[in-house]
């Protein structure tokens, strides 16, 4: 890979999903050589480690672009927890101000610093709403609603998340016929007093859980809406024990719109990736 090292990036964190995060405005990995870059330096105890990577762009179109990648290189069209990160570092390097749209696979995203690490986030509207899908889990068929909040999640409701087998019932979900060719992220949501929920991630690209899972948050919310257990704004917490808030106008066909994301973008530390880092 023709790169210069050293690297400097940010590692940050959304509600326990971690980041390393580039300027890449002055191109720095040629983009033949960025899922490979990726992969590499997403290896935790290896390398950095992180469950992705964002390169903040140019844009024509808004105050910046993104260019975002699951930790196994592949592409993503949208990150709620990821694009809170791109927002406040975008904010921190002066690229943005406090009020700021940037551009993502997903559409123009707005987004808007409330204060030192909370970043609320206008997303793009949800569609391919589908409900009443059936998926087999452990000999059992399951109902599974789905929809595209950014990227595709299904979403299914338990009676106690801590007894769900994330990694692998989310691994059937996530391959399941019903999903393909893209595949889906899968969500493991437990209604909690007040109309809270908690939200257990199985992610694409990462292929695990993860701590958190913005666009996953956001379409749990909805469906938890839709089916009365829940009204916006809606409290949610993460698998890492983080509270993020969904905020949106639920329609009589049990669609959304206006739908905001709101919770914490923290920087955790500023370094230098050397070359060593892709060994």
């Amino acid at each position: 890979m023709n790169i210069e090292f050293p690297l400097a990036f940010a590692k940050m964190s959304g509600t326990g999903n971690d980041f390393i995060v580039i300027d890449h405005r002055q191109p720095l990995i040629p983009e033949q050589d960025q899922a490979e870059f990726v992969s590499k330096v997403c290896r935790r105890m290896f390398s950095a480690g992180a469950d992705g990577v964002i390169l903040i762009e140019n844009s024509d179109n808004a105050d910046f672009s993104w260019r975002f990648y699951n930790g196994d290189g592949s592409v993503a069209e949208m990150c709620g927890n990821g694009a809170r990160c791109a927002a406040r570092f975008a904010y921190a390097r002066g690229i943005a101000d406090k009020k700021m749209r940037f551009e993502t696979l997903a559409g123009i995203i707005e987004a808007e610093i409330l204060d030192d690490n909370e970043v609320s986030l206008l997303m793009t509207a949800p569609f391919d709403y589908k409900k009443g899908l059936s998926v087999e889990l452990d000999g059992t068929a399951k109902d599974i609603s789905f929809m595209n909040s950014g990227v595709p999640h299904a979403v299914l409701f338990v009676d106690n998340d801590a007894d769900i087998p994330v990694k692998e019932w989310g691994n059937i979900v996530r391959f399941h016929e019903l999903f393909q060719p893209a595949g889906t992220n899968a969500n493991f949501v437990q209604a909690l007093d007040g109309g809270a929920i908690r939200v257990r991630t199985y992610e694409r690209g990462v292929e695990d859980e993860t701590m958190a899972c913005g666009t996953g948050a956001v379409a749990a919310a909805i469906f938890a809406a839709e089916k009365g257990i829940s009204a916006s704004p809606v409290s949610v917490t993460t698998s890492g024990g983080e509270l993020l808030r969904i905020v949106f106008d639920l329609q009589e066909d049990g669609t959304a719109e206006n739908v905001y994301l709101q919770g914490p973008a923290k920087i955790i530390y500023i370094g230098q990736l050397t070359a060593e880092a892709l060994l």
